[in-house]
């Protein structure tokens, strides 16, 4: 017997914490209402098949007319997006982390990082050699998944999908409980099976322990999955720490580092309103300045008031013991003590709490940008009040996705027919229990469409079916706004004032939107069932 192989969780489809909700309808969708069963009781027509049946054509009829109008109001890929109200005119200082922050990468990283890692498995941690057949897969994984790293086998065994009952099977339902997931930062402690992916960066290890895992199974091959969950991260973390990433970087940086004008320009667009700008990055001095010459320019130190490498966060933001080091032209690190951060110098380490002192940069002023929702911003909003802006390069891709004719189409009658199951289920009889059963499946099926448009495994980072993943609710509490890239702040006045939109919760829907239930759509399922007093 194959020792079982561990999976990648989507975190969407095991909700976490036993908490499931019904999300508003997308926008532009035909929204409907939940209303108490005895006031949709009535009198059932004597023919159930030809109601039902015209019901569903109607509904159909009139969601086809929304598309149109649904399509003139397109969402805008290069918009910010914001969780809470907030004012760039209090901002004064600009905070940014490094990588996929002001810098993007080209697709070529992760399979360098991939394939590194993969040969430091076979030379290293003496892995079959076999598994060298394995190349990495773009679109297998995304941000945001849970690896368990002690059950028999999740959503995905390997690189192949466990039917739905056989996870729920496992897991006593379709819930996981919070005491099994990751720990603050994502990380697996004692009494935590699950690890979650949230660094961009993790994307190769995801897919490398998939590839192992199926190598495993497919031949059979008894071995212990804490083991190899262990060594797959330790050979991704030493392509970092070795600095087989860096160097290659480094040596041919036109290839893997996506040259962009913008970042430039919105740098240069703040230094010009007096803006104060920093930047703290985990990554080492010499690649930093390499990379920044290549995407700014020779003078981009210039731009920032204070540069802090190999911070080592989420550490940074919390352990007050280790100082600051100056860093000098020729990479060596210096001893003396600093009092003061210079314009123009490189620091490494030291902690936030030192940064604050010595550079009075405190509360709502502060405005910190990165792509990690745990290392780069959950402390910040937490601890010390900094503002939080998040980076998600996916959220462009998937705007655009969204923007389609066929996800619109798709999308407004999926909760058209959501809707009308919800009504139409008060009719007990067989042979409307039977056309219930058809849509039931129908809207099975659309579900599944509705994923594929994104992932073809996981489907969306951002919602799973009605519900948002357990990286959106992440995002939602960290980040103050969010947006696919630093560039998106050029369509922005500086004094430019960000609101959320409100989202009406699911028992103040009824309350406030009578008309749009019952007149505005002109759903006749509707206006046939639906009373609110």
């Amino acid at each position: 017997m194959a020792a079982a192989a561990r999976s990648l969780l989507a975190a969407g489809r095991a909700r976490a914490g036993g908490r499931r909700c019904r999300a508003l309808p997308a926008a532009g969708a035909a929204p409907y209402c939940t209303v108490a069963p005895q006031q949709q009781q009535r009198q059932p027509p004597p023919d159930m098949k030809s109601y039902l049946w015209s019901r569903y054509k109607e509904a159909k009829r009139v969601t086809k007319e929304l598309v149109p109008s649904i399509m003139s109001n397109m969402l805008n890929p290069d918009a910010i997006f914001s969780n809470n109200e907030m004012s760039l005119s209090d901002i004064e200082i600009y905070g940014f982390d490094y990588d996929y922050t002001l810098v993007f990468y080209s697709k070529h990283l992760h399979t360098l990082i991939f394939n590194a890692a993969r040969d430091l498995l076979i030379n290293e941690h003496r892995y079959p050699a076999e598994i060298r057949k394995y190349d990495y897969d773009p679109n297998f994984a995304i941000r945001g998944l849970h690896y368990d790293v002690h059950r028999l086998g999740t959503v995905y065994r390997g690189l192949s999908v466990v039917p739905d009952e056989e996870v729920i099977a496992m897991y006593d339902g379709s819930h996981v409980p919070l005491e099994q997931m990751s720990d603050f930062y994502g990380k697996s402690s004692q009494g935590n099976t699950m690890k979650q992916f949230m660094d961009i960066f993790s994307l190769p290890e995801m897919t490398l322990l998939s590839c192992v895992n199926e190598y495993f199974l497919k031949n059979n091959i008894d071995y212990e999955p804490v083991h190899l969950y262990k060594d797959v991260k330790d050979s991704i973390r030493d392509v970092h720490i070795k600095g087989i990433m860096y160097r290659a970087i480094e040596a041919d940086i036109e290839k893997y580092i996506c040259y962009a004008e913008q970042t430039r320009a919105v740098l240069a667009k703040l230094a010009d309103h007096g803006k104060k700008m920093f930047l703290i990055t985990n990554s080492p001095s010499s690649f930093v300045d390499k990379g920044m010459k290549f995407i700014v320019g020779k003078d981009w130190r210039d731009l920032f008031d204070v540069v802090i490498v190999q911070a080592d966060k989420p550490n940074f933001f919390n352990d007050k013991r280790r100082p600051f080091r100056k860093v000098n032209e020729r990479g060596v690190l210096l001893w003396d003590k600093i009092h003061k951060l210079q314009k123009g110098q490189i620091y490494k380490q030291g902690n936030l709490y030192e940064f604050l002192k010595l550079t009075g940069w405190r509360g709502s002023k502060v405005l910190y940008f990165g792509d990690h929702i745990y290392s780069d911003l959950a402390d910040l909003t937490l601890k010390h009040g900094w503002r939080t802006g998040a980076i998600i390069p996916e959220l462009r891709s998937e705007i655009k996705i969204m923007n389609t004719e066929k996800y619109i189409q798709t999308m407004t009658w999926l909760q058209t027919l959501t809707g009308l199951l919800e009504h139409m289920q008060v009719h007990r009889d067989p042979d409307s229990q039977m056309i219930l059963e058809e849509w039931k499946k129908e809207r099975k099926e659309m579900r599944e469409m509705n994923r594929n448009f994104f992932n073809a495994q996981f489907g969306s980072l951002f919602r799973t079916d009605e519900n948002p993943t357990y990286f959106l609710r992440r995002l939602s509490r960290f980040a103050d706004i969010y947006m696919a890239s630093l560039s998106c702040l050029l369509n922005y006045e500086p004094d430019y004032t960000f609101y959320p939109r409100r989202t009406p919760l699911q028992h103040e829907l009824p309350g406030w939107s009578d008309q749009l239930c019952t007149g505005t759509f002109r759903i006749p399922f509707l206006q046939d069932t639906v009373q609110i007093k």
